[in-house]
Order: C-alpha cells, then sequence, then structure tokens
C-alpha cells in the first residue's frame, strides 16, 4: 500500500495550524504540526526523507521562516516548501523564493486555493530512491550534466556553478530556472510556461517573480546585467537563454 503524503505544518497560531491539520487529514495526509522554527527542524532532521512538503509560516517565535526554510536547503533536502503569510509585499516574497520556497501563498488564503497548490506540489515533489527495490521513477536528467557557456559552468550533478573559475551559490530554484533556460536553449518561453513548469504555479497569476529571478541570474552571469546577452527579455512575449550570447 502507498503511505500517504506526510505534511508537515509550522504556523505559531494554534487554531490556524489546527484548522489546516484537520482539512489535510480529511483530504488523506499525514500531518504534523511545529509551533515554532527549531521544533520543525528537529522533525526534518530526525525523518528528512519522510516529510514529503512543509507548509511554513513566516513569522515564528524566535526563528523565522525565512531560517528555518534556509536551514532546510543548506541540509540538501529539495522538499516543497509552500510558505504562508499575512506578509505581502513583493520583497517578502523575493526573500521566500531566494532561500529556497517553492511558492508562497498570502493569508488570508481560500482553503480551496491551499488544497490546490498542495496536490500540485505533492505531484511534482522530488522522489529520491530507497533502494535496490524502490519502484518510484526518477525525473528525468537535464540535457548535460555539466554545461558550459561564456565563462560560465554549470554542474547539475554536483550542483556547483562557477564563473571565471569562481564558486557561486544559487539556490535550488535558481537551479531549476536555470536548467529549464538550459534545457529550452535558443527557444522563446513564454513567463506562463515559466510559472508552471519552474514555480508550479498557474500560468495566469500575476507575479513577478520570473523578472525578479532572471535580474538574479544576470548579476551573477551576465559580463554587463544592464546589457544581457544571455538571458534576454522578449517583451510581450517572453524570455530566451542564447547560450553564445545575441548577436
Amino acid at each position: 500500500m502507498t503511505p500517504k503524503p506526510h505534511i508537515l505544518v509550522v504556523d505559531d497560531e494554534p487554531h490556524l495550524a489546527v484548522g489546516i491539520r484537520f482539512n489535510l487529514e480529511a483530504s488523506g495526509y499525514r500531518v504534523t504540526t511545529a509551533a515554532d522554527g527549531p521544533a520543525a527542524l528537529r522533525v526534518m532532521e530526525a525523518v528528512p526523507q519522510d516529510v514529503d512538503l512543509v507548509i511554513l509560516d513566516l513569522m515564528l517565535p524566535g526563528m523565522s521562516g525565512y531560517a528555518v526554510c534556509e536551514s532546510i536547503r543548506r541540509a540538501g533536502n529539495s522538499v516543497p516548501i509552500l510558505i504562508l503569510s499575512a506578509r505581502t509585499l513583493s520583497e517578502d516574497r523575493t526573500r521566500g523564493f531566494d532561500v529556497g520556497a517553492n511558492q508562497y501563498l498570502s493569508k488570508p488564503f481560500e482553503l480551496d486555493e491551499l488544497m490546490s497548490r498542495v496536490r500540485n506540489l505533492l505531484a511534482h515533489r522530488p522522489r529520491p530512491s530507497s533502494g535496490p527495490g524502490d519502484a518510484t521513477v526518477p525525473p528525468p536528467p537535464p540535457r548535460a550534466d555539466l554545461f558550459r557557456f561564456a565563462s560560465v559552468e554549470v554542474n547539475f550533478q554536483t550542483f556547483e556553478v562557477r564563473v571565471e573559475g569562481h564558486a557561486v551559490q544559487l539556490t535550488s530554484l535558481e537551479m531549476k530556472l536555470l536548467r529549464y533556460f538550459i534545457e529550452n536553449e535558443g527557444r522563446v518561453i513564454p513567463r506562463n510556461e515559466l510559472l508552471e513548469k519552474v514555480w508550479n504555479m498557474p500560468g495566469h497569476l500575476n507575479t513577478r517573480a520570473p523578472d525578479q529571478f532572471i535580474r538574479r541570474l544576470r548579476k551573477l552571469f551576465e559580463p554587463n546585467p544592464a546589457d544581457p546577452r544571455y538571458f534576454l527579455t522578449l517583451r510581450d512575449t517572453g524570455y530566451r537563454f542564447v547560450a553564445s550570447g545575441k548577436p
């Protein structure tokens, strides 16, 4: 029998945590709750491969949700993380994505939307192999484990990135975006496609997340971010990665 997906809910508002837990369990999920960051990290450290999704508040006592998310990613765990927060500023969303969150949902929220995002993230979550008998099919590999353009070298197997020989750090979401660009090199990619394939969000959402992340890639990889040669924006059309540089 396939085990029920296990969801960790991290929120210091007891009534909200109980309500979320009730609805998740009614939908067939296993749920663990934590009221602060250290408690959440203890759960992740105890059973890192048992947690399939983290629903994470930002304003937690003693340790922010940003720090929790960053700690999970620093430990090498790629579990999907959905930030659920009353903070609604664009810089809050940007920081959330920067520390490794997969999606961001503002409070107050509609229960139907929360459940939809949970289903979406679980459907696309990484599935680590547990041994020779594991029947899980791994996700398809990138076009090549090692990719080079200009002075950049990207190793998708080790998640190492170097620019002019110097190591640079990318979040898991930045790496996912970079890989999607490389796998679709030369093709114009609409914004809605990036939202669906990289952020696992509905394509119709009005968000500047792609622009913010592409600015970050330009800052890291372009000789002149103000005049990009590799990561191009086509006005009202989408984005395009050109490995050889624009003419």
